[in-house]
């Protein structure tokens, strides 16, 4: 049991209001209790994600208003388990992504959520390196597989590619048998190319897309992370028939008018709870070809100090919020 805390409540970083990183703050909350189908697990280490900033500033995609417990990834070991879970036991260790975008609250010494949101951490990973992987490398899992139905041989061009999303989609990519061109700052390109990139692209020095042009000419995939007009920019590289998936708005879809001209696919797409996706991402982690890079790894109370710095925009990899000792 944590300090300072009794058996019915816990340690959280919660919100009382919408705005920057210094409205998240420590709070002491109702411990949660597992129900059917569900298991409570013992929180180790949390992930933060670039949508965690979203939501602390604006409500998120659910425009939901505080108070709240952020946080969706989380790794530890499971506490207790409620009627009929037969898939995990307590003191399994495990790792998973909680409902998204619903705030459940990863941010926290506890979580519940159904059994088969969680499966077993891999061996050589630890809760911080697990913790960072289940959102990120879920979206890239099922926006290669699922959503562009990618073959080996393809070619995908990816958007902030040393960033949280991005650097966990260069390594899925390779482990698919893509060839990668990343978009980043000339100071990270080491780094991509280190994660396996064919080629990568200085984005600050010029037009990516006429980089592109010059270097491959069309791509299969577009995996934009980045937003803005960059949907926009990317979709004449997609061939006629390909797949450009945006990460960051739903605004996006507006492209897809444009692109079912071409037979391509594009727009919006969202992250959805996946057991058999999360396996093959365990998977991969277990073999060695999938690691999260660990930019920062910050206790649980500094959860503000890890947004600020997380929206610099510097940051390279993923940032994670220590919770149990």
């Amino acid at each position: 049991m944590s300090s300072g805390a009794s058996e019915r409540t816990m340690r959280a970083v919660g919100q009382r209001r919408l705005g920057g990183p210094e409205v998240l703050q420590p709070v002491e909350v109702a411990r949660p209790v597992p129900r059917a189908g569900e298991v409570l697990v013992r929180v180790h280490a949390a992930g933060v994600n670039p949508t965690d900033y979203k939501t602390r500033a604006f409500g998120g995609l659910l425009r939901a208003e505080p108070p709240f417990v952020l946080g969706h990834d989380v790794s530890g070991v499971v506490e207790a388990v409620g009627w009929g879970v037969t898939v995990l036991q307590p003191g399994d260790e495990v790792f998973g992504m909680l409902d998204y975008p619903h705030l459940l609250g990863g941010y926290a010494e506890y979580v519940t959520a159904p059994g088969r949101r969680f499966v077993r951490r891999p061996a050589g990973i630890d809760h911080a390196g697990a913790a960072a992987l289940p959102l990120g490398a879920l979206t890239v899992w099922q926006a290669f597989v699922d959503r562009a139905r990618a073959r080996p041989g393809q070619r995908v061009l990816i958007h902030a590619a040393a960033g949280g999303v991005g650097h966990l989609a260069v390594q899925i990519a390779k482990a698919l048998g893509l060839s990668v061109i990343g978009t980043a700052s000339a100071g990270k390109h080491a780094f991509v190319r280190e994660l396996g990139a064919d080629e990568v692209i200085d984005y600050t020095a010029g037009d990516f897309a006429q980089a592109v042009r010059e270097s491959v000419g069309q791509v299969d995939i577009v995996l934009d992370t980045v937003g803005g007009d960059y949907g926009a920019r990317s979709l004449p590289l997609v061939r006629d028939g390909g797949t450009l998936v945006s990460l960051t708005t739903p605004q996006d879809d507006a492209l897809r008018p444009e692109a079912a001209a071409r037979g391509v696919r594009a727009g919006f797409m969202l992250v959805e709870p996946d057991t058999a996706g999360l396996r093959s991402v365990a998977a991969l982690a277990a073999e060695g070809r999938l690691r999260a890079h660990i930019a920062a790894e910050l206790p649980l109370a500094d959860a503000a100090r890890a947004h600020a710095l997380g929206e610099t925009g510097r940051v390279q990899g993923k940032l994670v919020l220590r919770v149990a000792p």
